[in-house]
């Protein structure tokens, strides 16, 4: 921001500050929204069939790893290369012999090709990483093309299928094209590997199509390097979104210079991004919009169609494989490493102490998510990192942040050494061994052999999966990733020295190792790194053993003494004499095994009920009679059926399948929990500890609960803590409120500590969802009726009459009863039921509103029965006691009131039919808490979606309930919205409401903080009096978003003054005159400022809440505090202070879906907020606030509002707060017209409206998004007609068919404009009746027209559907087999007539009109022409070019235009304008190419015409026929009037032709321009420049033949230009042979080093290095005497980092120039190294030269100024110091002081000045003094 900005920003911030804070605000989100534009690729934003471009980072047997943009990386197996290739393994596999022509991956693939991807599918491995799995096979990489779309030059991929006579059949994965590769093209491959050798069956290919033929069934290929690098998309091979390929090369333009990144346009119609990542380093910014560039495709997402590109050099050369590169410090631990960004979804990027880039992922920024905190990404933070990997697609170094990285021992199978003991998690044992996970992505095999000292049977007992082992390691291959280690103990704690190589056995070296091999010479003993020796028989032992395999065995570990050894031969001789006689092999000691325990955890048993208890039930294990308890909570999942369940079991019922937790006071601990239960006996319940993995799911159930947090037990016994913070998704104040001990839940592992033994979990639903929340739903609901049957069935056993008619008793059931009683609180007691004792109820509301007396019959039906409390819930609406019979679908939604509910379901009956109907409270075994607004109510409109239709033996349905959103208020609540709502009464304010206080208003009181709520802070004072804070008299100035109550904490002593006391029962304050003031709950402030200058006491002498609400003006801004979010009424309930309350209104709250759709996310209690009042709510104590500002609802005003009505095909009725609707007209839902433009509108869908109109009662809308969103600047495909004034003659519109009239068509082409179309306008085919239109065209059938005729008088527009119009097919489909048009065309006028009408369509003018376009010297005399005369075009000419020639046109009467047609249709853009045709079917020929401007040499005066009215268009047109008739002369003062302004418009083209600063924008201006400058190579090179923007290659090149021919030979350098010029055009778009003929050329007519130097460059700078080598090798012998050759073929390699090269061309340099030469070439080499190479090597051959040449006085201004750009300031006063006391003639003496005296007083001191001014000083005296001498 410029200076400027920021003072007229501080200048309108001390005005105006709100304005500020919106601005800022509007910064922000916008920066938001284009970094989340640029965010950088993740996983997550991948999907399967997105085509990416790859690089191949690591190719093993069965499966390529292939780099992929922005760090990530995916895999490609075997299986997915080519269909042939797959078809060659599968014969291999079948024969169970290799083929010999079968390539493996590494022969068909090398580290550091390019290659097309599409992503065949997405995963997670068993380790809880995310998986990207490849493919390269080209039948998936190119589905998206077809036969019809393959244009020449186009680049593909594709692999080799077969091997045929004169070439390669290429597999390019299009369906029925054949593509072949001839063989000479086939030595010309891209591939060095693929140079002169045959290709082999599965070789991938980068190829380009030379030949299309058969409309695509057969193509050409060709795999020649220079064809690939010049490689370009273009328009002309019409590539569209859908079939864009990863790979392509195209020509953009930088659209928006961003800080993340770029936005380019190309293909003209597609924009994409480039990240930061992806920006030419050399150019990183310096990109400026409008820039012309070239860029690489990286990726289109199939969904989205965002483009990725990338301005990487190394991209733009197809083909090429990228360099091997590495980071220099992999594996380094660097501290301090600076953020630089941070992307929220994908990771963060680092700057190392070089300078580079470097990049982590968002996994690898921390060690799990839990403790992960954006917060300390910031730019600028540092952390301490390590570097891990390095991303050759991006070109940047990995690192990572995690703590088990960092101190990782090893990183890379390169940092293992043979010998090293290592630490390791055991992943598998298989038959050939354990597999062992030593660090990130490495893993290693202990053989059968190595997994102990002895040979092992069953050694998963002892090796569990997840357990910790040490190992030694014996092997390690980092090519082949190879890691063998070995477990025997004896290995592992071995202290002797190891053999890593035979370098290290020494005679005399005792050492351990294994025998490998036993035979009759004696033992073959291994140690590390294949490293082995032998053991002669002779050296077995003291004594001879002649049978050496009945003492020794393979895998017995020694110890041996080296006897000699020969590293050479890799030779050893071993013995076993020094040390004691070889122990016989350990056997394994039986040990008995113990006797098994009856019970063991996780087991499951059956028991049996001893004895019942308060807790839970003691019960006995069988068979063994073993006690055990079960708690009530393990009863079921479900806390309701857990004490149904304990109440009705008995002594002696058994209970199967019953889990084993564990044991307690000796006894077990049972569990029977269905959900535990079968997690145990499906093996999803983790047995160890080393098992359990973060990002886990597991069934536990609550043990315990804290403060802090929900402790979780597992069936296993393990357990784990969920903090508060993560135990809801709501906001939880106590983790009581949300689950109680007992309950089953599901929670994630978040955090694993394995050193402490501690598992940190979450039990958010967002983070432990099992899937969609309806099946899950169903499934709880199921499950609870099931074990509520069951206890029927207990019920159904006992012996009570009463007991088993209340099991037999189901929902639904109807009863005939007897009112006994209606009680005070209006519910209903009724007898009379099937047993004399039973107890029926029905609450208020199910007494249906009716006058019941005592002793009156009536009908009920049975809800539900109460199996605790032995009662039955009835009801008496007539609705369910009276069903309809009517037959229902699965899967149908229906509208249902609820009218009964349990703990966790709910019973409702249907609206339609009155069927009872239970739903689940619960969506998630974790899904236990709502919030007051959240909570259904009997009475409570729900929308059901039926998932039974059969009651069963439950006597009810079972459903889901649909979205919250459309849950309905009862009745009772909607009375309730017309009372005030009373405040709710915190039960802390009720302490102390009758101790008595002497306190009034002023007073500073000292008290205790009791209890915070989010609006306000309850205080105990002094004596028992109770206080209160409100959340706007704590702080002064609270922050918009700030919660002031959360600064004070409980327990915390406040001091506050008394501003008012509140009465507890009515809430009403009273004054302090008021006798019941001293039993008042004090109102109480902290804030400072009251205090300090005392406090103000509150109004409290209002006469009522209302009056105070009205205190307050609209548009007022206030301060308010959210109480809470109203889900019901959907309104935000605020507080503005103690006495003063508010509501906003959901849809006044923000313009943002996002936050209507979640404002729970957005706003929190207790929060405050800016808020403008909009209107005292009339008859309520509250005020309607808004947070988007006054809601005035005037025209141009964008609001939020929600449908009310749909009404097809006419548009939408939008409700806003308030009661004021708005219309919506179909025109105006979007910006682009649709066949169903009101799809996706319900009723309640939120949307933004723009009013158009608010003259009338109801609205105008709209809904366009140019109008609702103007600053997106979204594509209007079609314009708003609101009236006639909006349409103009010939313009292409479309419309809705509104009716079909007797006339014709009527086409809605706007709310109040509708156009009409003829008959014979509306089809080339005719219909028999008219009425059959009406079939074809039905209302509202969207249609494209042309506008034929306007008359804005009677607000009449003719419009026409035919495709010569329109450019569209037929309205009418040819199938109907209908006849054309031509032949009812002797039905129809002549085509004079027509043309006569045409052109008064057209023009639209009068007779009079017509007369003033006439040219000079006609008559303007209508006539017929004759038919059959041949008919021309007039072209005219645009931008002050003169019409050359006109003609009037010829036309008949028009007087008289009825029953005529018109024949003629005018293009859409078209600048000139076309005679009639002869057929009214014949399409309009394509309109020439306009220019803007131009010229003409024959322009005359008299055939310039009179320029025309503004908007006007020529209607004139030319027809060759018989001489004119008699025209009216024009008087000698109107032509001399003509020939005057025909001399003005000559002048004006001539002096716009002869403007210096007029820019050329055709090929005839650069003509004009290169006959007036013929020797300007600017002037050529621009003239080529303007063909090659348009692709025209081959005029290119013939202008800068042209130029060649046409400057002057003695203009040396300007030739040279062009023949450059010619150079780098070859280069990028021609082939190496006609590189080289150009070259050739250009050495002959221009001077030889010049045009080698030229070209050499050129090869650098499109990174062709190759043969930019071998063209200086060349220019060496050639040229071995120009020391430029030299120092320009140094600097080359230098810049290649070849220091070593560099270093030789030096020497060979100083070889072959003349002596003379060495200084200057010795200098330059010098200034080179300080430059690109190395600074330390500069400076030496500098000192070098300096003591053999010291007064080469310009050698040290070269160095002096080397070492000002590159060295230190040390360094710099060194050599000034130096060089001032060297014996130099004054002259040059003067010159290095005063250099020396500018550098100190740059960067020195005034004292550094005095000091060089008295050296200077100095040397003058001692100068003149010697010459005095």
């Amino acid at each position: 921001i410029s200076t400027e900005e920021e003072s007229s920003k501080r200048k309108k911030s001390q005005k105006g500050p709100a304005k500020t804070k919106k601005l800022k605000t509007r910064k922000r989100e916008s920066s938001k929204s284009v970094r989340e534009k640029f965010e950088i690729l993740s996983v997550e934003s991948l999907c399967e069939g997105m085509r990416i471009l790859g690089c191949v980072k690591e190719v093993n047997e069965l499966e390529l790893v292939v780099s992929l943009p922005n760090g990530l990386q995916g895999f490609v197996q075997v299986t997915e290369i080519c269909d042939a290739h797959t078809e060659r393994l599968k014969e291999q596999l079948a024969q169970e012999e290799p083929l010999k022509d079968l390539l493996h991956l590494p022969e068909l693939f090398s580290p550091g090709m390019l290659v097309r991807c599409v992503v065949s599918s997405l995963g997670v491995t068993e380790r809880g990483r995310s998986s990207v799995q490849l493919s390269l096979n080209p039948r998936s990489v190119n589905r998206v093309l077809s036969a019809e779309v393959l244009k020449p030059g186009m680049l593909l991929t594709g692999t080799v299928s077969s091997l045929e006579d004169h070439g390669y059949l290429v597999d390019i994965g299009v369906d029925g094209t054949r593509a072949f590769l001839p063989l000479p093209k086939a030595q010309e491959s891209a591939h060095p590997r693929n140079k002169g050798a045959k290709l082999k069956v599965g070789q991938y290919l980068h190829c380009v199509i030379e030949e299309v033929r058969g409309g695509g069934g057969v193509v050409t290929l060709s795999v020649r390097p220079s064809e690939l690098s010049a490689a370009i998309a273009t328009e002309e091979q019409s590539w569209t979104l859908h079939n864009l390929l990863p790979g392509l090369v195209v020509r953009a333009q930088v659209q928006k210079v961003t800080p993340f990144g770029l936005t380019l346009s190309f293909l003209t119609f597609f924009t994409g991004v480039v990240d930061f990542m992806h920006l030419d380093p050399k150019k990183a910014g310096m990109y400026f919009s409008q820039q012309a560039v070239r860029a690489c495709l990286l990726c289109v997402h199939p969904r989205t169609r965002a483009v990725r590109l990338s301005l990487r050099p190394i991209f733009l050369q197809p083909g090429r494989p990228l360099p091997q590169l590495s980071h220099q410090h992999l594996g380094a631990v660097m501290d301090d490493v600076p953020v630089q960004g941070f992307f929220n979804r994908a990771g963060a990027t680092f700057q190392l102490k070089d300078g580079t880039l470097a990049y982590a992922r968002l996994s690898h920024l921390s060690d799990s998510k839990s403790v992960f905190n954006p917060e300390s990404f910031r730019p600028g933070n540092t952390h301490k990192c390590r570097v891990i990997d390095y991303s050759q697609m991006d070109g940047l170094a990995l690192l990572s942040l995690r703590t088990s990285v960092i101190e990782a021992q090893f990183l890379r199978y390169h940092d293992i050494k043979p010998g090293a003991v290592v630490k390791g998690t055991v992943l598998t044992v298989k038959p050939f061994g354990m597999l062992v996970k030593v660090g990130e992505h490495m893993r290693g095999l202990v053989p059968t052999l190595h997994l102990a000292d002895v040979l092992m049977k069953n050694p998963e007992k002892k090796y569990p999966v997840g357990a910790e082992v040490q190992c030694r390691v014996l092997l390690c291959d980092p090519e082949v990733k190879k890691l063998m280690m070995t477990l025997k103990k004896t290995l592992v704690e071995s202290r002797l020295p190891a053999v890593t190589c035979y370098a290290d056995a020494r005679p005399g070296l005792q050492t351990h190792g294994f025998i490998a091999k036993v035979a009759d010479y004696g033992c073959i003993v291994k140690f590390y790194s294949d490293v082995r020796g032998l053991v002669p028989r002779q050296e077995l032992g003291a004594q001879c053993i002649p049978h050496p395999e009945r003492v020794f065995y393979a895998g017995q570990v020694v110890k041996v003494a080296v006897l000699s050894c020969e590293p050479a031969k890799e030779r050893m001789l071993l013995s076993f004499k020094l040390m004691s006689p070889p122990e016989a092999p350990l056997e394994l000691a039986g040990h008995s095994r113990k006797k098994r325990r009856a019970m063991s955890v996780g087991r499951l048993v059956d028991v049996k009920v001893l004895e019942k208890t308060t807790e839970g039930l003691e019960v006995a294990i069988l068979p063994h009679n073993v006690p055990g308890f079960l708690p009530t909570p393990h009863l079921s999942d479900h806390v309701a059926n857990g004490p149904l369940l304990h109440h009705w079991l008995q002594a002696g019922d058994t209970l199967h399948r019953v889990l084993c937790l564990g044991q307690s006071e000796g006894r077990a601990l049972l569990c029977r929990k269905p959900a535990l239960v079968s997690a145990v006996a499906g093996g999803q319940d983790p047995g160890a500890f080393s098992e359990i993995r973060p990002g886990m799911l597991l069934l536990g159930f609550v043990r315990s609960i804290r403060d802090y947090g929900v402790f979780v037990q597992f069936p296993s016994g393990l357990s784990g803590l969920a903090p508060k913070a993560i135990v809801s998704d709501k906001f939880v104040t106590s983790p009581s409120d949300h689950f109680v001990e007992g309950q089953t839940v599901v929670a994630k592992v978040t955090s694993v500590d394995a050193e402490r033994q501690r598992v940190l979990l979450s039990l958010r639903l967002s983070d432990c969802a099992l899937g969609p929340a309806a099946p899950t739903s169903l499934l709880l609901l199921s499950q609870c009726l099931d074990e509520r049957q069951g206890v029927r069935s207990l019920m159904g056993a006992r012996d009570s009459v009463l007991v088993q008619t209340l099991a037999q008793m189901t929902p639904g059931m109807v009863l005939e009863l007897v009112v006994q009683e209606v009680l005070e609180d209006g519910s209903v007691v009724f007898s009379g039921g099937p047993v004399p004792d039973l107890v029926l109820r029905a609450s208020r509301y199910h007494r249906a509103g009716r006058e019941l007396e005592s002793g009156q019959k009536r009908k009920v039906v049975v809800l539900n029965v109460d199996m605790l409390k032995l009662e039955v819930h009835v009801s008496l609406h007539q609705d369910m006691v009276k069903r309809k019979a009517r037959k229902l679908k699965k899967g149908s939604e229906h509208r249902a009131t609820v009218q009964h509910l349990e703990e966790s379901f709910a019973i409702a009956s249907l609206v339609e039919t009155g069927h009872l109907v239970a739903f689940s409270l619960a969506s998630h075994l974790n899904d236990t808490f709502r919030f007051d607004s959240e909570k259904l109510q009997v009475g409570q409109g729900v929308s059901l979606s039926l998932k039974t239709t059969d009651p069963g033996v439950t006597g009810l349905l079972l459903a889901v309930e649909g979205p919250v959103a459309k849950r309905t208020m009862s009745q009772a609540q909607k009375d309730s919205e017309t009372v005030d709502e009373e405040e709710d009464v915190d039960p802390a304010l009720a302490v102390g409401t009758t101790k008595k206080h002497a306190l009034s208003i002023g007073d500073v009181v000292t008290g205790t903080v009791k209890s915070v709520k989010p609006t306000h802070v309850v205080v105990t004072l002094a004596g028992g009096a109770v206080g209160c804070i409100h959340a706007s008299h704590i702080l002064d100035d609270v922050p918009e978003g700030a919660t002031p109550t959360a600064t004070l904490k409980v327990g915390r002593t406040v001091t506050a003054c008394v501003i008012g006391g509140r009465d507890v029962k009515t809430s009403k304050f009273l004054p302090v005159s008021h006798p019941g003031f001293v039993r008042t709950v004090l109102e109480l402030s902290v804030r400072s400022s009251e205090l300090q200058a005392g406090c103000t006491a509150l109004d409290t002498h209002c006469a009522s809440p209302v009056e105070k609400a009205r205190e307050y003006q609209a548009g007022q801004t206030v301060t308010c505090f959210l109480r809470k979010y109203n889900v019901v009424k959907k309104w935000l309930e605020v507080e503005l202070g103690p006495d003063v309350r508010g509501r906003i209104p959901l849809l006044l709250t923000s313009l943002s879906f996002k936050v209507l759709k979640h404002p729970d996310k957005k706003f929190r209690a207790g929060q405050a907020l800016r808020a403008t009042v909009v209107s005292p709510d009339s008859g309520k104590a509250f005020l309607c606030l808004s947070l988007i500002g006054p809601h005035r609802l005037e025209e141009g005003e964008v609001a939020m509002g929600r449908v009310a009505k749909v009404t097809p095909n006419e548009g939408l009725t939008v409700a806003f707060p308030f009661g004021r609707t708005g219309r919506v007209s179909v025109f105006h839902v979007s910006d682009s017209y649709s066949e169903a433009p009101l799809q996706g509108f319900v009723p309640q869908k939120v949307v933004r409206c723009c009013v158009l109109s608010a003259a009338d009662e109801e609205l105008i809308l709209s809904l366009r998004p140019s109008r609702t969103n103007p600053e997106t600047k979204s594509k209007v495909e079609d314009p708003e007609v609101n009236s006639v004034e909006d349409v103009r003659a010939g313009q292409l519109l479309r419309g809705y068919v509104q009716s079909v009239q007797p006339h014709g068509v009527l086409l809605g082409l706007g709310p109040a404009v509708v156009g009409v179309a003829r008959f014979r306008h509306v089809s080339q085919r005719s219909l028999s009746r008219r009425a059959l239109y009406s079939k074809y065209l039905p209302e509202g059938k969207l249609l494209s027209a042309r506008v034929l005729r306007l008359d804005p008088r009677k607000k009449l527009v003719e419009l026409s559907f035919l495709p010569s119009d329109t450019g569209r097919p037929d309205v009418l489909p040819a199938s109907l087999g209908l006849e054309d048009e031509k032949a009812e065309a002797e039905e129809r006028p002549q085509p004079g007539e027509e043309a006569q009408r045409q052109h008064r369509e057209r023009s639209g003018e009068d007779p009079e009109g017509l007369a003033g376009a006439a040219l000079p010297d006609e008559e303007e005399q209508p006539r017929r022409p004759r038919t059959g005369e041949p008919r021309k075009r007039a072209h005219q000419e645009q931008g002050g070019q003169g019409a050359v020639s006109k003609r009037l046109k010829r036309a008949g009467p028009w007087e008289d235009d009825r029953g005529t047609d018109v024949y003629y249709r005018e293009g859409e853009d078209t600048g000139g304008v076309a005679g009639p045709q002869e057929t009214p079917s014949r399409p309009v020929a394509v309109p020439c190419l306009q220019l803007s401007s131009g010229f003409a040499w024959d322009a005359g005066l008299d055939s310039l015409a009179p320029a025309l009215p503004p908007g006007g268009e020529s209607s004139d047109s030319e027809e060759d026929t018989e001489p004119p008739q008699a025209t009216q002369k024009k008087s000698r003062k109107e032509r001399a009037l003509e020939r005057q302004q025909a001399e003005k418009e000559l002048s004006r083209v001539e002096a716009a032709l002869m403007d210096p600063a007029r820019q050329p924008e055709s090929a005839d201006d650069f003509d004009r321009l290169v006959l007036s400058s013929p020797d300007s190579s600017i002037l050529w090179l621009q003239y080529m420049a303007f063909h090659l923007q348009a692709t025209e290659i081959e005029k290119a090149r013939a202008v800068a033949e042209r130029a060649l021919k046409t400057i002057s030979f003695r203009e040396e350098q300007e030739k040279l230009n062009v023949w450059v010029a010619l150079l780098n055009l070859e280069n990028m778009f021609g082939s190496p042979g006609s590189l080289a003929r150009v070259f050739e050329r250009a050495v002959q007519h221009s001077q030889p080093l010049k045009v080698f130097l030229q070209l050499a460059a050129i090869y650098s700078k499109s990174e062709k290095f190759q043969e930019a080598g071998e063209l200086y090798n060349r220019m060496l012998k050639r040229f071995r005497q120009e020391k430029t050759v030299w120092i320009q073929y140094g600097a080359f390699l230098l810049r290649r980092s070849q220091a070593d090269a560099s270093h030789r061309v030096l020497q060979r340099a100083l070889a072959c120039l003349p002596s003379k030469e060495h200084v200057d070439v010795i200098a330059k080499f010098a200034q080179l190294e300080f430059q690109l190479g190395d600074a330390e090597r500069a400076k030496a051959m500098f000192e070098s030269t300096l003591n053999t040449y010291p007064k080469r006085t310009d050698v040290w201004s070269v160095y002096i100024d080397m070492a000002i750009k590159h060295g230190s300031q040390k360094d710099v006063r060194d050599l000034f110091e130096r060089v001032i006391h060297l014996s130099l003639a004054p002259k040059r003496m003067k010159f290095f002081f005063k250099r020396y005296l500018d550098y100190v007083k740059q960067h020195g001191t005034e004292r550094d000045v005095q000091a060089v001014k008295a050296k200077a000083l100095e040397y003058v005296e001692a100068r003149s003094a010697m010459l005095e001498d």
